[in-house]
């Protein structure tokens, strides 16, 4: 009788790839997001690492400041967001926010929002004051939307940008894009 095995492995090798970067609009401070499950906070003037710590173990594809809260929210690969505090390092939430790897994530100027995009082809606006409550969901791409970013001379529209080779247009409160670039 011939030998059966039935050998499985799982080969996880952890990468300190990064993968988003954003500036803190007050502290010379710029945070990293590594493919890791790491985050790391650099002073950009001295160059010296200032906080890291482990936010999850699979890729944290973004991270933001959010300055007026203390926070860095994260999106990683598990679909959840998470925030934290960046004095204490202190968890304040999490939860599951999309149903695919998340891919970026806008923080609003004004209001208690942030919008996150995702490989499920959506884009998400969540309130922060109520909870993380999932205030609108914003759908028309047919692939990953890998990032969208919020216009500076009107805070009520923002853009995506996605892998079905358009850029599409959106105004906080309606459904459908305003416009789609292709």
């Amino acid at each position: 009788m011939p030998l059966k095995l039935d050998v499985r492995r799982k080969l996880l090798s952890r990468s300190d790839r990064v993968k988003c970067v954003d500036l803190h609009p007050l502290e010379p401070w710029m945070l990293s997001s590594l493919y890791s499950g790491h985050v790391h906070v650099w002073n950009h003037e001295s160059q010296q690492l200032v906080k890291s710590f482990e936010v999850c173990d699979v890729p944290v594809r973004a991270a933001k400041f959010v300055s007026r809260k203390n926070w860095i929210i994260t999106g990683s690969d598990d679909m959840t967001i998470r925030v934290f505090n960046y004095n204490t390092q202190e968890k304040v939430h999490s939860f599951e926010a999309h149903s695919d790897y998340i891919r970026s994530i806008v923080v609003h100027p004004i209001q208690p929002y942030i919008l996150t995009s995702s490989d499920d082809m959506s884009i998400k606006l969540w309130n922060w004051d109520k909870n993380w409550a999932h205030t609108q969901v914003f759908e028309g791409h047919t692939h990953y939307v890998m990032q969208i970013v919020i216009n500076p001379k009107d805070n009520n529209t923002f853009a995506s940008a996605s892998l079905d080779r358009t850029v599409k247009v959106w105004q906080m409160g309606s459904s459908s894009p305003n416009f789609t670039l292709e």
